[in-house]
């Protein structure tokens, strides 16, 4: 058997090649759209893929299923409750798929969505009992999925409890392989872990400690985490007739009327120089695709800019993981626009001056402790925040990425804005400086 696990850093997601070397055959679980990864693999194995299988309709990234179907001739299997406008093999509870003698035995196991299945695999070389399971998006390394994205919180918390359960039945000794890692928004606290065993979770993972359905349901369905970001139209990529790979974009000689440019250069030359109207969320930032895509306009043609055609192919094959297919091209360097950064021993004397401080973070992480007097907006949101215009807005985070976002966003809706970049939350707190602590009722 032939086994390789491939993990998107940018997007927390983990894609499988299973296959028999006896044989020559192997399937593909659960592609990213670069599928580029799976054919050299497959090379480098001795082996020629056959099949795509999807645990389930992914609603954080374009598939790979359709250029795999499109360009290689490759079938697709999914479980029919998907409803898939594509052509496919319905892949039902219980059914096997082999590749010489490796089988994959379909568990449908519904929460996440109605159609998600795990698979149980089986080396019939070695016997006849599985020895790994492919949990897609249902249970991960510490954590388990999001009940909400697809059906009512209540009604995919009930449906996970019992799917769970039918996982914890193969076997403490069961290797469990997830469809996601640490940076996915499709779990709550997930490991960056890249692999577990049923034994491990169900004696460490907080999902598998309730015995009751209704206490699990109460405990896994107020889910306060943003969902992914162009997520409806990513799921109706993914479901809908399949999705080739797009005309390739070209360096451009100017910008596009109406186009946003994405500048992808790190924070520092951004700052100094940038096109007008720039968003700057940086190439070698983690999580790029999933920040981009909650930054950009899904309904305006993008330029990316870039230091160089290296640099900006990559963003362009990130962006188009979020759905982003139709980028007008790219541009090197920026222009004249700038961008104050504002280290963190400035911040007292800019408040002091009537400079208004908003901590771009999440809720959550802002209930855990803040900076007295600042307003809350997460960086994601910025572009619909009404905020006042007459007076600099100073924006904070934890470390300074996110900061440093959302201030290109503030300054390219015509905001005087200006980042904390380099530190945040965390430097001030270390520093001696006052922090508040959000206190529910009670507590």
């Amino acid at each position: 058997m032939i086994f390789t696990q491939f993990v998107d850093d940018a997007l927390g997601c983990a894609s499988y090649l299973v296959g028999d070397e006896g044989s020559g055959e192997a399937v593909v679980v659960d592609p990213a759209f670069a599928i580029e990864q799976y054919l050299e693999e497959a090379e480098r194995r001795g082996v020629r893929p056959v099949r795509v299988i999807e645990t389930h309709t992914h609603a954080d990234h374009v598939s790979g299923h359709g250029r795999l179907a499109l360009e290689h001739g490759l079938p697709v299997s999914i479980h029919p409750a998907a409803e898939a406008a594509y052509p496919n093999d319905p892949m039902e509870d219980g059914a096997e798929i082999e590749v010489g003698a490796v089988a994959l035995r379909c568990i449908h196991t519904p929460g996440h969505r109605p159609e998600h299945c795990c698979l149980a695999v089986i080396d019939r070389s070695r016997g006849d009992e599985p020895w790994l399971v492919l949990t897609g998006d249902s249970l991960f390394v510490g954590d388990a999925a999001r009940p909400d994205l697809a059906v009512a919180a209540h009604e995919g918390a009930e449906g996970l409890f019992h799917s769970l359960q039918r996982l914890v039945e193969l076997g403490d000794g069961v290797e469990v392989y997830p469809g996601h890692v640490a940076g996915s928004l499709c779990g709550k606290a997930m490991s960056s872990k890249a692999s577990t065993t049923i034994g491990f979770e169900r004696r460490f993972n907080p999902a598998l400690a309730f015995s009751d359905v209704n206490e699990f349901i109460l405990a896994s369905a107020g889910i306060s985490a943003p969902r992914p970001p162009n997520m409806e139209r990513i799921v109706e990529l993914n479901r809908g007739p399949f999705v080739g790979a797009p005309a390739e974009p070209r360096e451009l000689e100017a910008l596009p009327e109406g186009a946003q440019v994405l500048d992808v250069r790190p924070v520092g030359p951004f700052a100094e120089g940038h096109h007008e109207g720039a968003v700057n969320v940086p190439w070698t930032g983690t999580r790029f695709s999933t920040k981009a895509a909650f930054v950009l306009d899904p309904e305006r043609p993008v330029v990316v800019a870039a230091t160089d055609e290296g640099e900006a192919r990559a963003a362009i094959g990130g962006l188009r993981s979020v759905g982003y297919l139709g980028l007008a091209g790219w541009v090197l360097g920026g222009g004249g626009e700038t961008l104050p950064l504002v280290a963190l021993e400035e911040l007292d004397a800019l408040l002091e001056s009537g400079a208004e401080l908003i901590d771009v973070r999440e809720k959550d992480e802002r209930d855990a402790g803040y900076i007295p007097g600042s307003a809350n907006v997460p960086y994601r949101l910025l572009g619909e925040a009404d905020l006042p215009n007459d007076r600099p807005l100073v924006t904070i985070c934890e470390t300074g990425p996110r900061a440093a976002i959302a201030a290109s966003i503030l300054s390219a809706r015509g905001y005087d804005a200006r980042a904390v970049a380099n530190g945040g939350i965390d430097d001030w707190a270390a520093a001696g400086k006052p922090t508040v602590e959000f206190r529910r009722c009670g507590a």
